[in-house]
């Protein structure tokens, strides 16, 4: 069974909220926004969630389509 992370169970605070909003502002991967953060990808996708934050990449286009 894999090692909890550092925060596991441990209540989020402002600053962590504000951290999270800044890393997904950067769109940084759900994954790496975990492990700077010591929390589980599905915990930052919970809170991520009841903040509205959106972790979808904002500088990417849909279907790799690039222009010429």
């Amino acid at each position: 069974m894999p090692k909890p992370p550092a925060n596991h169970g441990k209540q989020w605070t402002s600053a962590d909220v504000k951290q999270l909003k800044q890393l997904a502002k950067d769109n940084t991967p759900t994954r790496v926004i975990g492990l700077k953060m010591g929390r589980t990808e599905d915990a930052v996708r919970a809170k991520a969630g009841e903040n509205d934050v959106s972790l979808k990449p904002t500088n990417q286009s849909p279907y790799n389509r690039r222009k010429p």
